[in-house]
């Protein structure tokens, strides 16, 4: 038979004594709070009369560089450019000869896609922008003062003119972004890509590891074709309109006169192929009803 044996147990004595908050304490207590207080102000008159002092006519080019805001404790000279009253950006358009394998983003394995047969349809965003880029104010031919960098390429048109397939394309991407330098300083933070259908960056299989933190331009956000997921990112990434003919929205000779608005009961703006889908299919139908509206 088993028994079991108790015992007494003896509490722990404690051995802890508590100082008593005498006077002397608190009057030592407040003399710290104050000596930090008057400390803080003598630190704070030293750097407003450096920092917010009136700068030389050597720091500044001229004056327009800055933007002066004033109060009753100094004035602050902030930097017009990017801070003040205008929008002053330079952005670097990647050359198609200084990376090896853009040429092949662009005009296909052997380089026989050209930019005026991309520039059409709903992807032709990707040619367009590019082609403002080259003439934009912003672009500089400095990568050390760009803010941003854009990559031309047309995927998209590439793929649909079987210059490259989707195994080639994402292997491209890959060799592409290994020669850039400014793209792996920043992570590709600064980088700016256009996939203008879709399928959105789906195109480059390995976005979600290389382009993660790269600044997308894409028509459609809330889907992708054929996909689980959306690589739009409302942070980053810039919804831009599809691709519209320039026939259509130059002055002058037009190829369609739209209604007025006054005299439309339905507005709706379609590109693409319907792949039986039934939204699709019935503005297909409407536009039946207007053979030279559309």
């Amino acid at each position: 038979m088993a028994s079991i044996h108790s015992s007494k147990t003896r509490p722990f004595a404690s051995h802890q004594t508590v100082t008593p908050c005498t006077r002397t304490h608190q009057i030592g207590a407040l003399a710290l709070v104050i000596i930090t207080f008057f400390v803080t102000r003598i630190f704070d008159q030293s750097l407003n009369s450096s920092s917010f002092s009136t700068p030389t006519s050597g720091q500044y080019r001229s004056k327009n560089d800055v933007v002066r805001f004033s109060d009753s404790g100094g004035s602050i000279f902030w930097p017009q450019r990017g801070y003040g009253t205008h929008l002053s950006l330079k952005i670097y358009v990647y050359d198609e000869n200084e990376i090896d394998g853009l040429k092949h983003l662009l005009y296909g394995r052997d380089g026989k896609i050209s930019p005026d047969s991309c520039v059409k349809g709903q992807w032709g965003t990707q040619v367009k922008i590019h082609r403002m880029l080259l003439q934009s104010r912003f672009r500089t031919r400095k990568k050390e003062e760009a803010d941003l960098f854009f990559v031309p390429a047309y995927p998209k048109c590439v793929r649909v003119m079987g210059g490259l397939n989707d195994k080639e394309i994402n292997q491209t991407y890959v060799k592409v972004l290994s020669q850039m330098p400014y793209f792996r300083l920043s992570g590709g933070r600064n980088h700016i890509f256009v996939f203008p259908s879709g399928a959105g960056a789906h195109l480059f299989k390995s976005w979600v590891t290389y382009l993660n933190r790269s600044i997308i331009l894409t028509p459609e956000g809330d889907r992708t074709d054929k996909r689980d997921t959306s690589a739009f990112n409302t942070w980053k990434d810039i919804i831009i309109p599809g691709n519209i003919d320039d026939g259509m929205t130059t002055h002058g000779s037009r190829i369609v006169e739209p209604l007025p608005l006054s005299k439309r009961k339905h507005l709706a703006n379609y590109l693409g192929r319907a792949q039986g889908k039934v939204g699709r299919l019935r503005l297909i139908e409407l536009s039946k009803q207007y053979p030279d509206k559309n």
